[in-house]
């Protein structure tokens, strides 16, 4: 089939444009006259090996006469031969180089043809998508050339893709319409191949009744008007296999029969045409003729070649040091020149982007610092309102609104400072401290905290401490207590009338540093398998029946998990629903000093009341004014307040104070200012900071105004008195 239709494509293009070989005109020069001999061996003779002889012999005297033009015939011939012979790939350089040098004149059909063939080589390959490429091209000059008669041919093709590509009904289509297109005996041949294609379809199909009768049609209309022994060979082939299939054996053999009568005078045929490897030994010959060429040139040069042999050998290698040099100099600058540019341009993104970042964390901690301003001073005013009607002995009626008012505002402050924490963690501002303290006071006074919320919940409180462990270390103790702090609140928030743990041990000690493993765990609610991954994310509790049931922020893990990363450690999680959860990390510190243990101040009246003190409040809330005046009243703490800072550092010049509480966010002057000017006549009189921002991110900063302590808002009524008195109490007399 494959030469059938190039042969009959190659002779219908002829009919229509100037004869490729000129079979109807005279031969007027030895190009026609090669090419001629070269189609007649390869269509009639079969004789290969001379068709490409001839053909390159036509190549050679175009290009010795330099006719140009005759070129691309001369490749379209060979690209032909190569491809009857069962080698597309030659094949396919042949006819590309026909296309590009038919590229240069009209389009024609010769064009044409070198586009269909191509096609034809590249769907023998299975490149589908090149062969529809180039059949397209071929149907287009075809079209324009107003050649409808080769149009069918392609379309022979484009049906053969379709069955490739396994869309048999598009393909089916193509075949029935070229057989209903073709009504002349000029293109019997491609009515037949589409009989015979659609006959292979239906096998595919299995239905080989269906396929039966088109193998039939294709027979009878070889017989009658085309007597293509290479059709008719496949055909009987396929009719074979086909009533085999069937169980129609008794025909199956009579095609079988009839097939190799047919197959053996073919292979006689080719037999003694093709006696030895054609393709192999034309090449081999055009070897020995290049290699013999060359060596008569080579004798020829041999005597020059002696005399400037050691010259050249130098100048080769001079050239070659030098050209590699120039190579590597020339990479090497590009190289550089090209990483230059790339580091500037990336320097350039990463400068944009930490511009961004700082702005964005500027940003963030100014609207976190307002917020904080924002929503503490009047959470101040509730906190302290609440705790000044608590202590004036309320109404029964009114306790029980005090309460949830004052609860609820502890709760919102927890909600703050959680969030604020998370942001300092976030950022690289944190600190690691190493202070000398008390391990085993430090957990005392942590569960002693918690007695209350102990009793409420009906707990059962195990404190555990290896006995081996030196009390003295040096790390953390506020990072520390956070991270105990917040277990063991979870861990008795979630085991109500049930167990809790914490337990302490000795892992490893050395010379200078202990390793301790803490371990808090309960026989509480646990947490289900699949919310652990979470649970460490900020604001995750597990779920929202949880969130209503026993409230929280969700940010306590979350902070446990950023401090233990600061301190280089990670949080170990082990639950189980219903079962109870251990969370366990390892710390390591150092060995610490004994310490001094201080009493504690007790706080009452008693601490201040022995002289009468006297305190400046410097503060411009009116609220605020009368919420801390209010509290230290009841103390029995006189107080004068002064609304700016300029007018306190006035009246401090000629008035004098046991204490200053100076608001940090003043009118004018703010607090700041207002205590360095103080500190320039006055080094002695305490100044405690009052600020609504965040104490952790802002307590250095005050302290280095000339400030003595800072209490944040809203007020810890128990710890502003505790700040209080031990600076009263340190200026008695």
């Amino acid at each position: 089939m494959r030469s059938l239709l190039f042969a009959l494509f190659f002779f219908c293009s002829i009919s229509h444009s100037q004869s490729l070989l000129k079979l109807t005109t005279e031969i007027n020069d030895s190009i026609d006259f090669y090419l001629e001999i070269a189609s007649f061996n390869k269509e009639d003779k079969r004789y290969f090996n001379k068709a490409i002889i001839y053909t390159e012999k036509a190549i050679d005297y175009a290009k010795k006469n330099k006719l140009h033009s005759k070129l691309p015939d001369c490749y379209l011939v060979l690209g032909g031969v190569y491809y009857d012979l069962g080698r597309p790939d030659t094949a396919i350089e042949n006819f590309i180089r026909s296309i590009n040098l038919y590229k240069k004149d009209v389009p024609s059909a010769n064009l044409a043809l070198a586009y269909y063939s191509l096609g034809k080589c590249y769907l023998e390959k299975n490149k589908i998508d090149l062969a529809e490429i180039y059949f397209k091209k071929s149907g287009e000059i075809y079209t324009a050339l107003n050649f409808l008669d080769a149009i069918e041919l392609i379309n022979i093709q484009k049906g053969i893709i379709q069955k490739n590509r396994g869309k048999y009904d598009n393909a089916i289509a193509i075949f029935k319409s070229v057989i209903q297109s073709i009504n002349n005996n000029t293109f019997v041949d491609t009515k037949i191949e589409a009989y015979y294609q659609i006959g292979e379809i239906e096998n595919l199909k299995h239905e080989p009744s269906s396929a039966i009768s088109y193998f039939e049609k294709a027979l009878i209309l070889n017989s009658k008007h085309s007597k293509n022994i290479q059709l008719q060979k496949k055909i009987l082939k396929q009719l074979s296999d086909t009533y085999k299939k069937d169980s129609q054996y008794d025909k199956s053999q009579i095609y079988l029969e009839r097939y190799v009568d047919i197959a053996d005078s073919l292979d006689n045929f080719y037999n003694n045409s093709l006696s030895e490897n054609t393709f192999d030994r034309i090449q081999f010959d055009k070897q020995l003729k290049t290699i013999e060429e060359l060596d008569k040139e080579k004798k020829s040069q041999q005597k020059t070649i002696r005399f400037t042999k050691l010259i050249s050998i130098l100048s080769i290698a001079l050239i070659s040091i030098l050209s590699l040099l120039s190579l590597s100099l020339y990479k090497n600058n590009k190289i550089r020149i090209s990483t230059n540019k790339l580091l500037k341009e990336k320097n350039k993104e990463l400068t944009i982007e930490k511009d961004r970042a700082e702005r964005a964390n500027k940003a963030r901690s100014e609207f976190l610092a307002t917020v904080s301003h924002e929503l503490r001073t009047p959470l101040n005013a509730i906190n302290g309102i609440a705790y000044i009607l608590l202590n004036e002995k309320p109404k029964a009626t009114q306790l029980n609104y005090l309460k949830s008012l004052e609860f609820s505002g502890k709760y919102l402050l927890t909600f703050i400072n959680d969030i604020l924490e998370i942001n300092r963690l976030e950022s690289d501002k944190v600190l690691v401290e190493h202070i000398n303290f008390d391990l085993v006071d430090l957990v005392e006074n942590i569960k002693i905290s918690f007695n209350e919320f102990i009793i409420e919940n009906n707990i059962n409180f195990h404190l555990l401490i290896d006995s081996s462990i030196y009390p003295y270390t040096i790390g953390d103790p506020t990072k520390l207590s956070q991270v105990l702090i917040n277990l063991v609140n979870n861990a008795i928030k979630f085991s109500k009338n049930g167990d809790v743990w914490l337990i302490i041990k000795k892992l490893e000690e050395r010379e200078n540093n202990t390793t301790l493993s803490f371990e808090v765990k309960d026989n509480g609610i646990g947490i289900p398998k699949d919310k652990q991954e979470t649970i460490f994310d900020s604001f995750s509790q597990g779920s929202v029946e949880i969130n209503r049931t026993y409230g929280g922020t969700g940010l306590g893990l979350s902070i446990v998990k950023k401090i233990l990363e600061i301190l280089g450690s990670n949080i170990h999680l082990e639950s189980d629903a219903n079962k109870g959860t251990s969370l366990q990390f390892d710390l390591t510190f150092g060995i610490g000093e004994p310490l001094e243990k201080k009493e504690p101040i007790t706080l009452n009246k008693k601490n201040a009341s022995n002289k009468k003190r006297r305190i400046l409040l410097v503060e411009d809330n009116k609220i605020n004014q009368m919420i801390t005046q209010k509290m230290l009243e009841q103390k029995g703490i006189p107080s004068v307040i002064i609304d700016n800072g300029e007018e306190a550092i006035e009246h401090l010049k000629t008035n004098k104070y046991d204490l200053v509480l100076m608001d940090v966010h003043l009118p004018g002057i703010n607090g700041t200012e207002a205590t360095s000017e103080i500190r320039k006549f006055d080094t002695k009189t305490p100044i405690i900071a009052l600020t609504a921002i965040s104490l952790n991110e802002n307590r250095e900063m005050l302290l280095s105004f000339g400030m003595n302590e800072v209490i944040t808002k809203p007020f810890v009524p128990e710890e502003f008195y505790e700040i209080l008195f031990s600076f009263l109490s340190n200026t008695e007399e």
